[in-house]
């Protein structure tokens, strides 16, 4: 392909994929899968890696591309980014209706339009000739700051507009305001995320999305869930549409995501049309506080002036509030799925956003800690939507003397267990790999594709046994009879013969997916295979001492100490002994033969990207592993190789950058001497 034709290709590419962002992440209906949105991204990042010059800011490439900032840049705004007076009842609104009307008597005879008041953060966009060049906060609503790197990874943001190449050609110069947030699902499922790994959780969407966007990294805000949405154009410019329901839906077409909106002849539509948004509060994806009133006709608004920073125009109605107080009568802990104990507040009951609550979250340890939580304490409680209330903290004015302060437990509150925790961590752990907290949990993680690979046995399956009571740790798969799986539901002879056989084929997988799968905290599959190599069974594990353990490269005092505790627990050495007697005891080949002579992969790292034909993944790293290499996720300077296959994402780029040996599966098989 010649360089014409390649430029063409790569506007193609940059319009074809912005779409695509635009039907995913803005409405929500995709017209291709995952696979062939990569196959575009990858075909446009080879492109731009070979011709560099040719990379411009609208780029899907650029979504997390910018490097850290030291400090964020100022930015004045073109015009003043007003900030919205409250109303708190039907009262407020109908005095402010009066009010404007005594100003100018057109307001008795116009139009509005409502819509929900997000909780996220204010932005204001800058887009010249279609293409976004500059987002900034509200900051105090003249001067902002400039955050447009971070902004860029926002996906239902567009890059360039109109997003459909059909859409109308916009003006030279548009400035729009939005809001940027996390919907409740994303925070829900990000905490989650957190407590899994031991991270400290999050206290509300509007707080986390506020701080994700003011991140001198912009790789850490790619991280984040946040979206946007978009509901006013700042810029001043007579062919733009003059009422403010004309401009949501030219904001629409152009393929910015706009809010839901809802249009109204008269002021008591519009108090309609508040109760509407306050009915169905709870089933926004979104954090809201109220309902925005605005007057339809912007000429007539804009003539009504601003009082202060508000204009007269506009006002929020804000819904009845969420926060209550009540007192904390004791401090529970339960233990999650992944071992990490977790307290919550039990509550003298109080009805918060028309819901009686009794317990509410406190976080972590730290958390009751930091905020000085005490047992007896009368707390502001707060609930949003179908998020779990939380305790925002202690009204310390009304301490009695009485309270408590709350200490955390030294065992595990369902199996009796010494718990675990490292200095500098948030989380608190069971290690117990039989707490019945934990079991299934456990299980799931043992079976899976990357640690003992027993076909067929499900998460689905795995809830069965342990209801029924067929098993209690993760050595109780080996002692099952095809008895005890025909007494389950969805069960035949067929299926039980399988599951049996699959269960029997893990006996002879290696000894690093059985360290891996016994689920010591901190231990993945990577650091599995380092200490299958430098120990060679598990006995030879067991008795390591956290010196030994050192010695290893990406070993420290933390993770040493882990998995010294994790052997040392009385219920794990148990388990150890009923893996041995069910014939689960592989032992790992030397890194060196009776020869003294190296493997050839021996201290040698290499990361594996793209799809090769005839193998997967898995089969990849333990053939590397075996023969005494090591296998990473991420390309960096002490990558020996990168193994490239069909549709190789960043991985490759970096290695390229990084000047890392680039390989395909025939000199891979030269290597290892095939």
């Amino acid at each position: 392909m010649n360089t014409k034709d390649l430029q063409s290709r790569l506007d193609q590419l940059k319009q074809e994929i912005n779409y695509h962002n635009y039907r995913y992440h803005v409405l929500d209906s995709p017209v291709i899968s995952d696979y062939e949105y990569d196959r575009l991204l990858v075909e446009l990042r080879e492109i731009e890696s070979q011709y560099p010059e040719w990379r411009t800011p609208d780029s899907p490439s650029q979504r997390a591309g910018a490097s850290p900032l030291d400090r964020f840049t100022k930015i004045r705004h073109p015009k003043p980014i007003l900030s919205l007076a409250n109303a708190f009842n039907e009262g407020d609104v109908r005095a402010w209706f009066e009010r404007i009307s005594k100003l100018d008597t057109r307001v008795k005879y116009t139009n509005f339009v409502v819509e929900p008041k997000i909780d996220g953060l204010t932005v204001v966009l800058h887009y010249e000739k279609g293409v976004f060049v500059q987002g900034a906060t509200r900051g105090d609503g003249v001067i902002g700051e400039d955050i447009t790197a971070n902004l860029k990874t926002v996906r239902a943001l567009p890059l360039r507009i109109p997003a459909d190449s059909q859409g109308p050609e916009p003006p030279a110069e548009l400035v729009v305001r939005g809001e940027a947030f996390i919907t409740l699902k994303d925070f829900e499922n990000l905490n989650k995320r957190q407590e899994e790994a031991g991270e400290s959780t999050y206290q509300n969407p509007r707080n986390t999305a506020a701080g994700s966007l003011r991140q001198l990294d912009p790789a850490l805000t790619a991280k984040r869930p946040l979206t946007i949405l978009i509901y006013a154009i700042v810029s001043e410019d007579y062919r733009l549409p003059v009422t403010d329901a004309e401009r949501l839906n030219y904001l629409k077409i152009l393929g910015f995501p706009v809010p839901e909106a809802i249009f109204c002849h008269s002021l008591e539509e519009t108090i309609n049309a508040y109760n509407q948004f306050l009915n169905k509060r709870d089933e926004l994806p979104y954090e809201a506080d109220g309902a925005v009133i605005k007057i339809n006709d912007l000429l007539l608004a804009e003539q009504l002036g601003v009082v202060g920073k508000d204009p007269r125009g506009a006002i929020a109605y804000k819904f009845p509030a969420r926060e209550v107080t009540t007192t904390l009568n004791y401090i529970g802990v339960n233990v999650g799925r992944t071992g990490v104990l977790t307290p919550y507040a039990i509550l003298e009951p109080v009805e918060v956003g028309g819901v009686v609550v009794r317990q509410a979250t406190l976080h972590n340890f730290d958390y009751i800690r930091d905020k000085d939580i005490r047992i007896g304490d009368r707390v502001a409680l707060k609930r949003a939507g179908d998020v779990i209330p939380y305790v925002i903290g202690p009204i310390k004015e009304l301490r009695t003397g009485k309270e408590t302060i709350f200490t955390p437990p030294d065992i595990c509150p369902t199996c009796g267990q010494t718990i675990e925790h490292f200095n500098g961590e948030v989380a608190w752990y069971c290690v117990n790999t039989s707490c019945p907290a934990q079991i299934i949990r456990n299980l799931e993680h043992f079976t899976s594709r990357s640690a003992m690979e027993i076909t067929g046995l499900g998460i689905k399956i795995v809830e069965q046994l342990v209801e029924n009571q067929l098993v209690t740790d993760v050595a109780d798969i080996y002692g099952l009879t095809k008895s005890d799986l025909l007494k389950l539901e969805g069960f035949a002879h067929k299926k039980a013969d399988n599951l049996l056989a699959a269960i029997k084929g893990s006996k002879n997988q290696s000894l690093s997916r059985l360290i891996n799968a016994i689920g010591i905290r901190g231990v993945g599959e990577v650091m599995a295979g380092e200490l299958a190599r430098n120990f060679e069974d598990l006995d030879n594990l067991a008795n390591a001492s956290k010196d030994d353990l050192q010695k290893l490269e990406g070993v420290g005092p933390n993770l040493a100490l882990a998995i010294v505790d994790w052997f040392g627990r009385e219920t794990n050495r148990n388990l150890l002994e009923k893996l041995h007697k069910a014939g689960v005891w592989p032992v790992e080949k030397p890194a060196q033969g009776k020869s003294g002579m190296q493997l050839r992969f021996t201290d040698e790292t290499f990361v594996i990207t793209g799809t090769i034909a005839g193998f997967n993944r898995d089969e990849l790293k333990e053939i590397i592993q075996q023969n005494g290499g090591k296998v990473t996720d991420s390309v960096s300077n002490n990558t020996n190789y990168l193994l490239v296959g069909e549709q190789a994402g960043s991985k490759l780029d970096k290695a390229k950058k990084l000047g890392v040996k680039i390989i395909e599966i025939n000199e891979f098989n030269k290597l290892l001497g095939k």
